[in-house]
């Protein structure tokens, strides 16, 4: 059995709030939990409310190869979970394949936009003359004007 240390959503809509919980990798999101580790309130206006972690349970899951995801990591982080034996295992990244292969539909992508700046720029720099041409008739017909 995997076990993964992740965050169960609660809370209304458009107000999220999470419990930093325990469970099965097989589990849904939201589903069974072996143990709640802490709370993590993104929207409260109180920094100290926001999260609130249980910091030796933590270590205890951490120890026997519970894997955090890496929003909690995170969390865990800002609550020194990692120490000693623990802060020796750096996260790794996610690997993802085909993150820079240059493709057909990528590299249209690119001329496209690359375009579209060029049509920008020419249409700025266009604007910019007929501002500046009006402003010198302007002060032409006005200086005609005073004399």
């Amino acid at each position: 059995m995997a076990v993964v240390i992740r965050m169960k959503r609660t809370g209304r809509r458009n107000r999220p709030c999470y419990r930093i919980s325990v469970a099965d990798s097989r589990c849904p999101r939201d589903g069974n939990v072996l143990e709640n580790l802490g709370l993590y309130d993104p929207v409260s206006p109180s920094l100290d409310a926001q999260h609130t972690v249980n910091v030796e349970r933590a270590r205890h899951w951490i120890s026997v190869g519970a894997k955090p995801s890496p929003t909690v990591h995170s969390l865990f982080k800002r609550h020194d979970v990692y120490e000693g034996d623990l802060a020796l295992k750096p996260q790794t990244p996610r690997k993802r394949k085909g993150r820079r292969k240059a493709t057909a539909k990528r590299t249209r992508k690119q001329t496209a936009k690359a375009a579209r700046a060029e049509a920008k720029t020419q249409r700025r720099s266009e604007r910019t003359t007929v501002r500046r041409a009006a402003a010198k008739a302007a002060a032409a017909a006005e200086s005609s004007d005073d004399e």
